[in-house]
């Protein structure tokens, strides 16, 4: 499955930086999208904060609002582009790199990432969780956001694929293979807790799901 694995990547990363001036118009047509993001306030978002896969900073802003500091990592400096306009003049340290190649060069308090745990490989998933066990301080918190099971419905899913993957278009008409993992909630905290996590991953609306994951300090 690597090969396969960083190839969907590969043209993940490329759909991303690709579609980085039409993504927010998904949060322009969902209600329920919309309806999400505040749900951060609720969040247990402390201290010194790593946004992972920020994006256009749909996220960003929300958080630098209620962090110490806020450091925001993506693939995309398309999207980077976007999101450091979005956020200003808030003081967001914006890095670009791979998630699947970059690692902290500190801690911090709260890891947070929305929308990118479904786009991690399964294969992937150890050494993601590794980078995030990484990033956090001694009884830090992972704290997510992401599509449920029920989102299944609304996307094009790609059968018998190696990666769980699904079809993305873009308005030029170009098309993307994206991986996405339709995390079950129970199914997700079972496997968090043989990696030595303790989480609470809850249904958010009838497609999302968010999350809080910690290891023992």
């Amino acid at each position: 499955m690597g090969d396969d694995a960083d190839a969907a990547v590969r043209e993940q990363i490329a759909y991303y930086r690709a579609r980085a001036g039409e993504y927010d118009r998904v949060y322009d047509q969902r209600a329920d999208l919309r309806a999400l993001t505040p749900l951060v306030d609720e969040l247990p978002i402390t201290g010194d904060v790593l946004e992972l896969a920020c994006g256009t900073g749909q996220w960003t802003g929300r958080l630098a609002a209620r962090a110490r500091s806020l450091t925001a990592v993506d693939a995309s400096p398309e999207a980077l582009d976007i999101a450091r306009k979005r956020t200003a003049p808030a003081a967001v340290e914006f890095e670009c790199a791979d998630l699947f190649s970059w690692r902290p060069s500190r801690r911090y308090d709260t890891v947070f990432f929305a929308f990118w745990l479904s786009h991690v490989p399964p294969d992937r998933l150890p050494g993601f969780w590794r980078t995030v066990a990484d990033a956090l301080t001694p009884g830090g918190t992972a704290v997510f956001v992401d599509n449920g099971p029920g989102e299944a419905a609304a996307e094009d899913v790609l059968a018998d694929h190696p990666v769980p993957s699904v079809r993305r278009r873009l308005d030029d008409g170009s098309e993307y293979r994206v991986v996405k993992v339709f995390h079950d909630p129970q199914r997700l905290v079972r496997d968090l807790a043989a990696r030595g996590w303790t989480a609470t991953v809850r249904p958010a609306g009838t497609g999302f799901i968010t999350g809080t994951a910690t290891r023992p300090a």
